[in-house]
């Protein structure tokens, strides 16, 4: 009888607010009595109801707050407050504390016995907020899916998730008057963050302590979002928990330190991260990189470029000789597009050799050197070493200065495929960011074979992209030509639960030149880099922006993201 009488005050309300006809209300009524389910689920099901609608509608009945749960972080939802049994019988999720307030999404305000359960089982006092069902059981299904995932562990078997001897890091921590059994949970949380950064595809992760606050942020796709905001008392412990995982010293906390970890998801499959550690006036920020060796072997045909583009860089992986160069600001995917060509080279007839600082991924039948200045082992040194260890190919993390640059070059000259990478906004800066080192002019012209300027772009989510229409005269301002307009179709971002703010993934974005007789004429008579970039326009080279526009106009990725990353 309870149920029928909060069925009958749902559908009032919704009645009264032309939500529900009084015809379809008598309907509902007594089809409802048939149904085995939640009478707000079994009202949503029917298409002709919106679920945002009912909600709306029920707050303001009720007089109880709205929320939008399609924009709320489950990863702020506390681990303490979280009880599956109950979240399931009563379909209501505990969302946060606000002092000794604890406030609860339910899409039936009716259900009064649900707050009363759940006060008595945090012991908190408890506040209804009204989300729309739909959502709400959405939110559930992934907030459960994800704890099943990440934190149905103890610290007991925290080793066979991250690989790391946690009761060897337990002694450790206790011989500083670190660890205590209050630093369980943070193991957990740890854990938890790391597999949640793995699985939305992050690339890296930032733990910054602030005054009052601390946050938690992922880069995806190339932007920093906000995932989590815990207690500021937990900053030292997070941090001590980070460097011991990362074998760094936990007791040192004035200067930075830099270290790895090993997370082993399976037998099979592990991740590496570094991690580097900065002091900070309020704490140890520290950021981690993802690095995935599955990146490396994603093949060149995923990496985005386009067939000229892709036949120019295969052929000059064929040549025996010569340097390719790889140009573009940090988090370009220079390193990608490396590692993508030295995977092509790698067979059991070539010696490859690699100087990197730092090494990012681990390949298989590489010679991969780690660069260390304090022991003096730097890029120069690294590569003097390689020319007396007979190698095919050579790989120069970066270019940093004059010496490097004329070793490097020497080895293109003599017999030798040099792979390296500089810090350029295009690639005619690029010959001419060697000419200001001091490189001479003949040796430039005579050992780069190509150079690949790139940029990564955020792909547009197939799920929800839609099609964007923007007049004739903005497109032929944006840089279309006019006889590409007919065949233009441009979509813009959207969002939805499969996507972060309607992008998913990334594209590259490549300006690849082949340096021909001409080009190299022009840097033996030292031209700026204006006419190094004409010359190739009239070549036939797309330069980035024109790449990018054909991008969008595949409907690849928005205009919008186009103009972000080659700074229209």
């Amino acid at each position: 009888m309870k149920g029928l009488h909060q069925q009958s005050s749902l559908l009032s309300a919704l009645a009264k607010h032309n939500i529900v006809s009084t015809e379809k209300a008598g309907k509902i009524s007594a089809d409802f009595i048939r149904q085995n389910k939640p009478f707000l689920r079994y009202l949503v099901e029917d298409k002709e109801i919106n679920a945002k609608d009912i909600a709306s509608t029920l707050a303001r009945s009720f007089g109880c707050p709205l929320i939008d749960l399609d924009s709320f972080d489950t990863s702020l939802i506390p681990d303490g407050i979280r009880n599956e049994k109950l979240i399931l019988k009563h379909n209501a999720l505990p969302l946060y504390l606000r002092g000794k307030v604890l406030f609860v999404a339910m899409s039936d305000p009716t259900n009064l016995d649900a707050l009363e359960e759940i006060q008595f089982n945090t012991g908190y006092a408890t506040e209804l907020v009204i989300a729309n069902e739909t959502a709400l059981s959405l939110c559930i299904e992934k907030l459960l899916e994800a704890d099943s995932d990440a934190l149905d562990i103890s610290d007991s078997d925290a080793k066979a998730l991250s690989g790391i001897d946690v009761q060897a890091e337990r002694k450790e921590e206790e011989s500083i008057g670190v660890g205590d059994k209050e630093d369980a949970p943070i193991v957990v949380y740890i854990n938890k963050i790391l597999l949640d950064a793995i699985r939305k595809g992050a690339s890296d992760l930032h733990f910054e302590p602030y005054e009052k606050s601390y946050r938690i942020r992922f880069r995806i796709d190339g932007i920093l979002n906000e995932v989590a905001r815990p207690p500021v008392s937990l900053a030292a412990r997070m941090a001590a928990r980070l460097k011991v995982m990362a074998k760094l010293d936990i007791a040192e906390r004035r200067v930075p330190q830099d270290g790895r970890i090993k997370l082993a998801l399976s037998k099979k499959k592990s991740i590496d991260f570094r991690v580097s550690t900065l002091p900070t006036m309020w704490g140890e920020k520290v950021v981690m990189r993802i690095l995935d060796s599955s990146s490396a072997m994603l093949g060149i045909d995923m990496l985005g470029y386009a067939p000229k583009q892709k036949q120019i860089y295969m052929d000059a992986l064929a040549q025996p000789q010569g340097m390719i160069l790889v140009t573009g600001p940090t988090g370009s995917g220079k390193t990608v597009s490396l590692y993508t060509g030295l995977n092509i080279l790698n067979t059991e007839e070539r010696n490859i050799s690699t100087a990197e600082d730092p090494v990012e991924i681990n390949l298989e039948g590489v010679n991969q050197v780690q660069i260390n200045t304090r022991a003096g082992l730097t890029f120069p040194s690294a590569l003097r070493s390689f020319l007396r260890q007979d190698p095919d190919i050579v790989m120069v993390g970066e270019i940093r200065d004059l010496e490097t640059a004329e070793i490097a070059i020497k080895a293109a000259q003599t017999g030798h495929l040099v792979l390296s990478t500089l810090h350029t906004n295009s690639a005619a800066e690029t010959l001419t960011r060697l000419l200001n080192m001091g490189v001479p002019s003949y040796n430039v012209a005579s050992s780069v074979t190509i150079i690949i300027a790139q940029r990564l772009a955020r792909r547009l989510c197939t799920q929800c992209k839609a099609a964007e229409h923007i007049p004739e005269t903005e497109l032929l301002t944006q840089g279309f030509l006019p006889e590409q307009l007919s065949e233009i179709k441009l979509f813009k971002p959207v969002g939805c639960d499969y996507c972060t703010a309607g992008y998913k993934g990334r594209v590259g974005i490549y300006e690849v030149i082949k340096i021909s007789d001409i080009t190299a004429n022009l840097i033996m008579n030292g031209a700026n880099s204006l006419d190094i970039a004409a010359q190739c326009q009239r070549e036939g080279y797309n330069n980035l922006r024109q790449s990018g526009l054909e991008k969008a106009a595949l409907g690849v990725t928005s205009l919008e993201e186009v103009n972000r990353v080659t700074n229209a």
